[in-house]
């Protein structure tokens, strides 16, 4: 008898393909009612399957007796319940992997797709306003600075993508690193001030939620552009919008934001901004590397071995 498994939420198409092979696939986000699924439909379930955003909390895990693993499509947040699964000897799991450099690809598209107007040009030509006059130039990458906050791996790799644009590169962070020889700023509004783009890559703490806001956006001043790929509570969402509609800053570019996957009318309905679905690390490449290492968890700990990913507490980004 296949063992039963719980998927929270909408998975990769190919994942969940698999997973229906293998198991009984229980799926809660078809359920109109969740609390009254749980309890008529998945007293056998054994596995929980779901998402790093989506997470597990307390009162699912206690809603499922036979509960022995919770196999997280990604990494694991806050909003997986360590503490209740440990003391249920429930396994928890993850799918490391790298995505520094898909993040940084994504990032630097973003900051070309800003500057150079590409998203606006697009909707110029459709919209057939091409016939009337040409678009207004955008702005061109080389010769440009390029203020990094957040140092780390993904910053790291977008420094190196940044150069070979020709832009001169910069940092801030809590410290200055030993390793690089890129010019370093103790101060968020210096930083800003001495750059003409401003690309945000650290994770979201206490220290640096918020920490992107007026100030630093009329830092960056009325040529400037920022990137986020982040996390979208870092910067100051009203804030920003202030900033693009009165043109402090020339324009942005954002995957990440404060309640998503809900993004505010006012950016939505400004040109100089670019809008992406939070898709950093979204890659066939990276999905199906994922999938595969949520079905070697489960395989293992079905079969009475030790999982290839345990993680013990949330992922450090949250």
């Amino acid at each position: 008898m296949k063992p039963e498994v719980l998927v929270l939420v909408p998975l990769y198409a190919p994942t969940l393909a698999a997973l229906e092979r293998e198991y009984t696939v229980r799926k809660l986000w078809t359920a109109g009612d969740a609390g009254g699924y749980l309890k008529k439909e998945c007293a056998g379930v054994r596995g929980v399957v779901t998402t790093g955003l989506a997470g597990c909390g307390r009162g699912i895990i206690d809603a499922l007796p036979r509960l022995e693993i919770i196999a997280s499509f990604g990494s694991p947040r806050r909003t997986v319940d360590f503490e209740a699964a440990a003391a249920r000897g429930i396994v928890v799991t993850n799918t490391p992997d790298s995505i520094a450099a898909t993040v940084a690809d994504l990032a630097v598209g973003l900051l070309i797709a800003v500057m150079r107007r590409i998203p606006e040009g697009e909707r110029f030509v459709r919209s057939g306003k091409w016939t009337a006059g040409p678009l207004p130039p955008g702005r061109g990458l080389g010769g440009k600075r390029c203020g990094i906050v957040g140092l780390g791996q993904i910053g790291r790799e977008v420094a190196r993508r940044l150069e070979a644009f020709g832009m001169a590169v910069r940092y801030h962070g809590p410290a200055r690193k030993a390793d690089v020889s890129w010019p370093y700023h103790s101060s968020l509004e210096d930083l800003a001030r001495a750059s003409d783009c401003l690309m945000v890559t650290c994770p979201l703490t206490e220290a640096t939620r918020g920490m992107v806001g007026a100030r630093v956006l009329e830092a960056l001043g009325p040529e400037g552009t920022l990137v986020n790929v982040a996390r979208g509570p870092i910067v100051d969402e009203r804030s920003l919008i202030e900033a693009l509609e009165r043109k402090t800053i020339a324009g942005a570019g954002l995957d990440v934001y404060w309640d998503e996957p809900h993004v505010p009318a006012a950016l939505m309905g400004l040109d100089n901004v670019v809008l992406l679905p939070h898709i950093g690390s979204t890659t066939l490449e990276i999905r199906e590397g994922r999938g595969n290492k949520v079905l070697a968890n489960l395989r293992a700990r079905f079969a009475g071995e030790p999982v290839p990913n345990p993680v013990t507490q949330p992922h450090p980004l949250d």
